[in-house]
């Protein structure tokens, strides 16, 4: 077990950064990992299948990106608007920050805009003149390191073609790789946790038991809640859905429907319950999806496969190639 942050790095070179997503969604690698004899195979995505066996069920994240990116209307300040709060009234993430203090004017859509407070873990809350759907005209939120903005390809390509319920600020990318061909072959139920700003946040502290997340919001259908507790093996498509199946609330251990919200952090020596396998991306150097995975595989044998990764030059983060953990 290692709780410093500098033990989940390692150095990938720039140019396997996927910047832009494949031709086609199913054409991703996937780096199968086979956890007790700590053995790695390299395959295609579309060989999925071949790795489930009856009675498995992929548990997804139908959670919809919003298009929250916008810019003031003189084009100095970045906004990511994250959640209404009321009429007018709304919380988002700025940059630069520094201009951005209590009081603060700017423009949106011709209309004035002022910050009216500073939370704790840096978000605005502003309030504008006038009540506007402020993701209309907005942009698609790539993550950063993507280095471009959003165009009309990512309205597409940067949403899971199960996306349904409106909410995030980022992907659940594992699921990036599914057509509706691929996912009406394989037993499948949905759960919902919006993605929020802290998928995008370092972990700072080298202690990384000092890192805290931000709460997310996460619900499970009665469906879904029956489909999982009768599977022989759930298969996580992505972290986000880790999360959710490892915060959900049971009954004599069975999963529960319910509305909630998480800030859950996993990471090493915590153990993983309720999930049997796991589908996932390749994850950023210190990143607590990093971590995510360390604790489902071992950091060691996690680390090992991303060296291989760079080797076999994969595509990384969340227009890349992906990995099977079993």
């Amino acid at each position: 077990m290692s709780s410093r942050l500098s033990d989940y790095d390692y150095v990938l070179p720039e140019e396997l950064i996927a910047r832009r997503p494949p031709d086609r969604r199913e054409d991703a690698r996937m780096m199968v990992l086979h956890r007790r004899e700590q053995r790695i195979e390299h395959r295609k995505f579309t060989e999925l299948g071949e790795y489930l066996a009856p009675g498995d069920l992929l548990v997804l994240n139908n959670t919809r990106v919003m298009s929250a990116r916008r810019f003031s209307d003189d084009g100095k300040i970045e906004l990511l608007f994250l959640e209404r709060l009321g009429p007018a009234r709304w919380k988002c993430l700025v940059k630069p920050g520094r201009k951005m203090r209590v009081g603060a004017t700017f423009a949106i859509s011709g209309a004035q805009a002022r910050v009216e407070e500073i939370c704790e873990q840096g978000e605005r809350v502003i309030s504008i003149e006038r009540e506007e759907n402020l993701f209309e005209g907005g942009l698609v939120p790539l993550p950063p390191y993507i280095g471009r903005s959003s165009d009309a390809a990512d309205v597409e390509r940067y949403q899971t073609v199960f996306a349904e319920v409106s909410g995030a600020v980022a992907a659940p990318t594992a699921g990036l790789h599914f057509t509706p061909e691929i996912l009406a072959t394989l037993p499948h139920a949905f759960i919902t946790l919006h993605v929020g700003p802290g998928t995008f946040l370092p972990v700072k502290s080298e202690d990384i038991t000092g890192h805290r997340m931000h709460k997310e919001e996460f619900s499970i259908s009665s469906s879904a809640a029956r489909a999982i507790n009768s599977a022989a093996r759930v298969v996580a498509i992505g972290t986000t859905t880790v999360r959710v199946l490892e915060s959900a609330s049971r009954y004599e251990g069975k999963l529960d429907a319910q509305n909630g919200a998480t800030d859950i952090f996993i990471h090493p020596p915590a153990e993983i319950r309720n999930v049997d396998v796991l589908l996932t991306n390749f994850h950023l150097p210190r990143s607590t999806l990093l971590m995510l995975a360390s604790a489902f595989a071992g950091r060691e044998f996690i680390l090992a496969a991303y060296a291989e990764a760079i080797r076999e030059r994969y595509r990384f983060y969340s227009y890349g190639d992906c990995m099977l953990i079993l």
